[in-house]
């Protein structure tokens, strides 16, 4: 029982403070576009506690703690899909504050706020954690290269510096560890300076699989070479404010662009499905990064809320994105789908939707 609880308290924290992150970006915005809101839920299904505000919205906390949801008024459903019959009865005069008949911009700003709110949410830890925290660096210095690696077939050479891999500045041996790790199986351009010159190489890289620090076996990129630092070598580095900045967007940019190239391997049956997780998945994740300590349960926390944000962007019907799609088609257009078309798109999503939940759940269990 202390086990499950470590397990379910940590996953609940973590999803809460996501869900509610996202959908106060949809509720904000259309708070700021005078959209009436009928409802601001934590969890679906049956209501376990509620209050209405002064502004007539309900907000309440749902038994099923998988998501929430914001529902403006004339909506069919969780999903923002409109009602049709509910909007034909409303009286004209309080249409203006409906949703659906706000201008396809304001609409835009309301649905693309959600996880622009998880990405931003993201970026706030991220920085405030390299501020607050600051890093250990060492020199990114090749010392050894071990026979037969995939760095001895390669133009390497011991002493060489590492600048940057794959487009990415390598300020430490650290960051280049964690480049070449999210590239197993790939050909990556190297920025290296060797007796004081730059150079640019090639280098394809292996894999191998690597229990993590949480348990969780992993393919993971392996090259072969080895960094013998001296205590000396390590350098505490708190950057400023502004170069923090720089920082934390570059460090999401390499999270959003390694998802990208997961899924596309996925796509073309190069990638390891185990590695998708579901619900079961993600407890049990944070419940480990909760027993190694707070600063990981909130690393963990930033790094699944800009997954939430990146993955509701996705062209889904039901999925923020979706709702994105229908819009910039009424741009194009000057108007906007009919009813019944965004009808059979959001069924079509709430399969779509539905069908990944189960394959993730079966991935978990099985």
């Amino acid at each position: 029982m202390t086990g499950l609880i470590g397990i379910l308290v940590p996953f609940l924290i973590v999803l809460v403070v996501i869900v509610f992150v996202h959908e106060m970006g949809h509720y904000l915005v259309a708070r700021w576009n005078d959209v009436a809101i009928e409802s601001f839920s934590i969890g679906f299904g049956p209501e376990l506690i509620g209050w209405h505000d002064k502004h007539g919205t309900r907000w309440k906390i749902s038994a099923i703690p998988l998501g929430g949801y914001v529902k403006f008024v004339g909506d069919m459903n969780a999903a923002s899909a409109p009602d049709g019959e509910a909007l034909d009865d409303i009286p004209p005069e309080q249409r203006g504050r409906l949703f659906y008949y706000k201008n396809v911009w304001q609409r835009i700003a309301i649905v693309a706020a959600g996880p622009a709110a998880n990405i931003l949410f993201t970026f706030v830890i991220l920085y405030c954690m390299l501020l607050g925290l600051g890093r250990y660096t060492i020199e990114a210095r090749i010392d050894g290269i071990s026979p037969e690696s995939p760095a001895a077939q390669s133009e390497l050479l011991v002493d060489d510096v590492v600048l940057a891999v794959d487009g990415y500045a390598v300020r430490s041996f650290s960051d280049f560890q964690k480049i070449i790790a999210t590239s197993p199986n790939r050909e990556i351009p190297f920025l290296i300076e060797r007796n004081g010159r730059e150079i640019e190489v090639r280098v394809t890289t292996g894999s191998r699989m690597q229990e993590d620090r949480l348990g969780n076996n992993t393919e993971i990129g392996f090259l072969g070479v080895s960094r013998d630092a001296t205590q000396e070598e390590v350098r505490f580095v708190r950057p400023g404010p502004i170069e923090a900045i720089g920082i934390t967007i570059e460090e999401i940019v390499f999270i959003i662009d390694r998802s990208f190239k997961f899924l596309g391997e996925l796509l073309v049956g190069r990638g390891d499905v185990e590695q998708l997780g579901g619900p079961v998945k993600i407890a049990k994740i944070s419940g480990e990064a909760a027993s190694i300590g707070i600063f990981s349960l909130i690393s963990l926390t930033a790094l699944l809320s800009l997954n939430i944000g990146i993955f509701n962007l996705f062209p889904i019907p039901l999925l923020d994105g979706g709702h994105l799609v229908y819009y910039a088609i009424e741009v194009v257009r000057g108007r906007p789908l009919s009813r019944e078309i965004q009808e059979i798109g959001f069924r079509f999503g709430l399969f779509v939707v539905m069908s990944l939940m189960v394959f993730t759940l079966i991935n978990d269990i099985f």
